[in-house]
């Protein structure tokens, strides 16, 4: 597979596959998330990242107003640091009913994705389903 070359934003750095792309050009940075938020949170984000790691190189993008994780584009979308859990969205070009690990699946409108929802409240919840749908997803963005 050949590979197309990145943009880079001029102003941040940041790599894209496509030029101009949109984006919030690092507003915000990834400790601006952690604020407040309990040990416990941090562990389970650490140990999601980790996760990931084992899969493969992600790159950690904070957002306006979520935590994105990519490859080469971005395929992972932590939206919510809570007391004790991690809400985390995939967005996949089909809907994977027969799961156990989603709570939600909703259409992106004006998109062919599904975001499948998934919240994590134990270290035990990243467990080999939730693998398989972290690795395709890490495969979306390569």
């Amino acid at each position: 597979m050949t590979k197309k070359n990145m943009w880079t934003c001029p102003l941040c750095n940041q790599q894209f596959v496509n030029t101009n792309q949109v984006h919030s050009c690092r507003d915000k940075e990834l400790a601006d998330f952690f604020i407040g938020k309990s040990q416990y949170t941090l562990d389970l984000f650490d140990h999601f990242i980790n996760e990931y790691r084992h899969i493969g190189d992600v790159k950690i993008h904070p957002t306006k107003s979520m935590i994105s994780i990519g490859s080469r584009k971005r395929f992972a979308y932590i939206i919510q640091l809570g007391k004790n859990f991690i809400d985390v969205v995939f967005p996949f070009k089909q809907a994977y009913q027969d799961n156990l690990c989603f709570n939600k699946i909703k259409p992106v409108p004006g998109s062919d994705d599904y975001n499948h929802h998934l919240r994590i409240y134990f270290k035990e919840d990243i467990n080999d389903e939730v693998r398989m749908y972290m690795k395709i997803a890490f495969e979306n963005g390569i």
